[in-house]
């Protein structure tokens, strides 16, 4: 097929232990899915119906890339996740379909311009130019799901400049990664190549351009990397 202009690069993330990479159809994010966090921002957690939003597949950062810091902010944040990248998809999918979707599990950030979100949030606003902007998702190398070992203790963590900032298990998620994924295929139809980031533990913050970051999933995945 030709088209009039060059097609845009297909995103893509290395796979650990493997030349083939994954490449990258759409970004889900859940908010509010540790209870902390909700709290620090001054919000409740609505268990009976999921929050999401999404970023486009070419905000992700790979390969331990530098970060941009963003242009129309000055409150640049850090929110450490769990990504879980799909396999497969589908529409209305029960919680043991869900899961047999995984193809494996990383980690990334969410990154969030908070004074734009805070004002979207006064104004009644949707969230796009506070979560969906250039480079605002970085994300590590992808551990296939048959060789990680989740558990409910499962710890992530996130340091910049060598300095603790965030760190939480994965039992304290309000949504499980099944039940994050069924409740998608409720709302969308997911399939290969799409990435859902699982929220995150509370401890955000600003970070500063030259900041150094190692975010880490136990035993699974790390990234590292720079603002520039």
């Amino acid at each position: 097929m030709r088209y009039v202009i060059d097609p845009p690069a297909i995103p893509s993330l290395p796979v650990i232990g493997r030349e083939e990479r994954f490449p990258v159809r759409r970004v889900f994010c859940i908010g509010r899915n540790y209870a902390e966090h909700a709290r620090e921002m001054g919000a409740t957690v609505d268990a009976s119906t999921p929050m999401f939003f999404c970023k486009p597949a070419d905000a992700v950062v790979t390969d331990g890339g530098d970060v941009p810091y963003p242009s129309a902010t000055a409150d640049l944040h850090h929110e450490v996740e769990m990504v879980v990248a799909l396999k497969a998809g589908g529409q209305n999918l029960n919680a043991a379909q869900a899961i047999q979707a995984v193809f494996g599990y990383g980690v990334g950030l969410d990154l969030t311009r908070r004074d734009l979100q805070a004002m979207a949030k006064a104004k009644s606003h949707p969230w796009d130019v506070a979560k969906a902007f250039d480079h605002s998702a970085p994300v590590s190398a992808l551990r296939v799901a048959s060789e990680a070992a989740l558990h409910a203790h499962t710890r992530i963590r996130l340091e910049v400049n060598g300095k603790l900032r965030q760190e939480g298990h994965l039992n304290e998620m309000v949504h499980g990664v099944a039940d994050i994924i069924a409740a998608l295929s409720r709302l969308f139809e997911l399939k290969a190549g799409d990435l859902i980031f699982t929220g995150t533990p509370a401890g955000v913050a600003a970070l500063q351009r030259g900041d150094h970051f190692r975010a880490e999933l136990q035993d699974i995945a790390t990234l590292e990397g720079k603002v520039v």
